[in-house]
This record gives C-alpha cells, structure tokens and sequence, in this order.
C-alpha cells in the first residue's frame, strides 16, 4: 500500500523535482533524502516526452525511500501544445508506477480565469478523473493557481468549490505584493483551517510571498513546498529544503497552553 500525503502530524517537506532527465531527477531525488525531504513533488512538464514511460517513472519513484510522490502536470513546459485529456493521461500513467497524490487543476477541461471553471460538462469530468483516481488508489489534489491577491472570502469560496468536487487536499495560490497581503493570505490560512474538511495548502506568490511560504504550514498549510536547490528550472520562490528543516527542528511555533 502506498504511503499517503493525510493525516500527518506535522507538515510535511516536500522537495520539488523539475527535471528534463531520469538522471537529473534521480539526483535531485537522492540529494533530498540526505537534506530531510519526507515526501516529493514530481512536475511532469518539466520531463522531456521521450521519457515519460512506465518504466522511466519506476525507476525515478524507486529512489524516494517509500516515501509519498505528489505529481503535477500543468500546460507548461513540454506541455503547451497537449489537450487536458492526455495530460490526465500522463498523470494516470505515473500514478499507476509509484506516485500517490495527482494534482488535478481546478480548471481542468476547460482553461479559464483564476483556473477555476464553473462549466458543468468540464466540471463532470473533473469529477469522474477524481474518482478514477481514487480507484487506482490515489490520492487528489485540486489546485488554482491564481497569482493574485484575493480577499479572505474570495480564497475560501474557491476552496470550498474545489473541496466540492471531491478533492483531497486543496491548493490555492495568491500574491503576497505587500506587507498587509501577506497579513491578509495568513488571515485565511486561519479561515481555511476551520472552514475546510479536507487538508489545504494556500501559498503565494510577489514580494512578500517567501515568509508566507516560511509560515504558512504553522497556520494550517499541510506541506512546505521546497527545492533541493535552486537551478534553472527550480521555482525560485520555493525555500531551498536544508533551510526549511533547519526552521522546523529549531523553531518552536506551537501554541503555548
């Protein structure tokens, strides 16, 4: 049975690999270990098509320890000129050779703004991915990439749409552009700990998205989103995983009682 991305004590660190190669991936993965990763972010865009096999995804997923794979595959990168069908594909494909969590974006079917359709046919068929996946033992990830400042309200109704659709953990990513945003996406964070049924991760991105990053899983966000280091391909905003663990071993952030 595969190890599961729920009901985790603590949030979890999550190295993110954006590689072009098994090799590079590979690397990146064995590295992680050494620097504390407990689980991992594999981004399919990022591989070249002629390595996207059953074969190639065992033998990247095998140097992971047993630990949980959460794998993305957005319209960037090699994906720009595929349908939302064969992406769901792809993700089907590495699911069935050792990933655990496929992120399904919340616009799936039917690319629209703040990557969240309201399209009924698109939206039933998010619903039956979800539940094919599910079946394949997965697990499911709902995601809205945003970039963007919202209000407290508007982030929680988004998740809340997603969480409908029968995601198991929700993602939403914003803009930190200024101090008083940032205050603002942690103020949800709390909102969405007490409103949501199901685990969250609320990141952001602009100028002051980094502390958000930092903080955010003391307000609620189930995983740190991390890089083993910055390369040319690495989301930049992502802290680097020997920092972040540094931070959690040190840093006593629970609630005094």
């Amino acid at each position: 049975m595969k190890t599961s991305f729920l009901k985790h004590r603590q949030p979890l660190l999550v190295s993110m690999i954006q590689a072009e190669t098994p090799e590079k991936a590979v690397s990146d993965i064995v590295n992680s270990n050494y620097d504390g990763a407990e689980a991992f972010g594999f981004q399919i865009c990022r591989l070249k098509p002629e390595f996207r096999t059953a074969e190639t995804y065992r033998r990247i997923f095998s140097y992971t320890e047993d630990k949980p794979v959460y794998i993305t595959n957005y319209r960037a990168g090699h994906n720009v000129c595929k349908t939302d069908m064969q992406l769901a594909e792809e993700l089907l494909l590495a699911l069935e050779n050792g990933a655990t969590l496929c992120d399904i974006m919340g616009d799936f079917f039917d690319p629209s703004p703040f990557e969240l359709t309201n399209n009924s046919e698109a939206v039933e068929k998010q619903k039956k991915l979800i539940d094919d996946i599910h079946s394949r033992g997965g697990e499911v990830l709902m995601s809205s990439h945003i970039h963007s400042f919202l209000k407290e309200k508007e982030v929680l109704d988004i998740a809340k749409t997603l969480e409908s659709r029968g995601a198991d953990i929700v993602k939403i990513v914003t803009a930190s552009n200024t101090e008083e945003e940032l205050l603002e996406n942690l103020k949800a964070s709390v909102s969405l700990k007490k409103e949501l049924k199901v685990p969250f991760l609320f990141l952001s991105t602009g100028p002051y998205c980094k502390i958000h990053r930092m903080i955010g899983p003391m307000f609620g966000s189930m995983m740190y989103l991390c890089v083993y280091r910055h390369d040319e391909l690495s989301t930049k905003v992502q802290p680097v995983l020997k920092n972040v663990k540094a931070v959690v071993d040190n840093f006593d952030w629970k609630p005094f009682r």
